[in-house]
């Protein structure tokens, strides 16, 4: 485990290096954004993390402001808070000038997407897995984080689970009480500006996203591929919100193949590449 202070804050990080001798500076390394509330940086280590790192990419994962081991200010869980902490961490890790393939679940997906958009000269890929995207996500967002902070709030459930030893599930839920009910988080998420069409239409990095057939999401995704110029959306069969637990083997193919494909897309090309020359595409996967 590294701390590692950014952003006036300490930031729980875990690096992978690349395979041995397959590392160079051009080559993106993959940072790895997890979701909102219960989720860390350990969902993505064996499905996804280790797999890309053997693949020839340094990766960086690590838990968002508030998560996991990460320290937990009582403010400050905007997404423009949390692009100035990835960037920062970055910096403090001595990546600052190397290009980046993002890599973000659920809420962190929609995390990449403002980083991609606010710093588009360091960003060269996008990985999205299920991101929420659209007007309706921050409202039914809201009101899920609402009713679990009421369920949570002075709840006797984190006591009994470590009275039972279910220490892990213990700290889950002490966690989310805390993000939940002593910060600023919720209204913060209720406070997002929606993305737009327009804003779709500035992203000039190659984008994937993954949904689960029958995810709610996948009207926002849609939206998304529409715009964006170099965006492609799979579909993963018989699968929900949830693709990343559910159909690791395909969607570790997935990713390896994408990031791979954006290897020698430097920021630089990326960004007086021809939109239309790479159209987008809508397809599906067999697990």
């Amino acid at each position: 485990m590294a701390v590692v202070p950014a952003n006036s804050l300490r930031f729980h990080v875990q690096r992978l290096p690349a395979a041995t001798g397959a590392d160079a500076p051009d080559r993106p390394v993959v940072v790895f954004l997890h979701g909102l509330v219960v989720d860390n940086l350990s969902s993505f280590y064996c499905p996804l993390a280790v797999p890309v790192a053997r693949s020839g990419h340094e990766v960086v994962l690590y838990d968002l402001r508030g998560h996991g081991r990460t320290e937990r200010p009582a403010t400050g869980y905007d997404s423009r808070t949390a692009v100035r902490d990835l960037f920062a961490l970055l910096a403090a890790l001595g990546l600052g000038h190397r290009p980046v393939h993002l890599v973000g679940n659920s809420y962190g997906g929609t995390l990449a997407l403002h980083a991609a958009l606010a710093r588009p000269g360091l960003v060269s890929g996008l990985t999205l897995l299920e991101p929420p995207l659209g007007g309706a996500w921050v409202e039914n967002m809201v009101d899920t984080l609402s009713a679990a902070a009421l369920s949570l709030e002075d709840s006797p459930v984190p006591t009994e689970l470590r009275t039972l030893r279910l220490r892990k599930a213990a700290n889950l839920t002490a966690i989310a009480d805390a993000l939940l009910n002593r910060t600023s988080l919720i209204d913060d998420v209720a406070a997002s500006r929606p993305f737009t069409p327009a804003d779709y239409a500035r992203l000039d990095c190659p984008a994937l996203i993954v949904c689960g057939e029958h995810s709610e999401l996948v009207p926002g995704a849609r939206e998304l591929a529409r715009h964006a110029p170099r965006c492609e959306l799979r579909i993963l069969p018989d699968l929900g919100h949830d693709v990343l637990k559910e159909s690791s083997g395909a969607l570790r193919e997935a990713v390896l193949a994408h990031v791979s494909a954006t290897v020698t897309a430097t920021p630089t090309a990326t960004a007086t590449a021809t939109p239309t020359a790479v159209r987008p595409r809508v397809g599906a996967l067999v697990p």
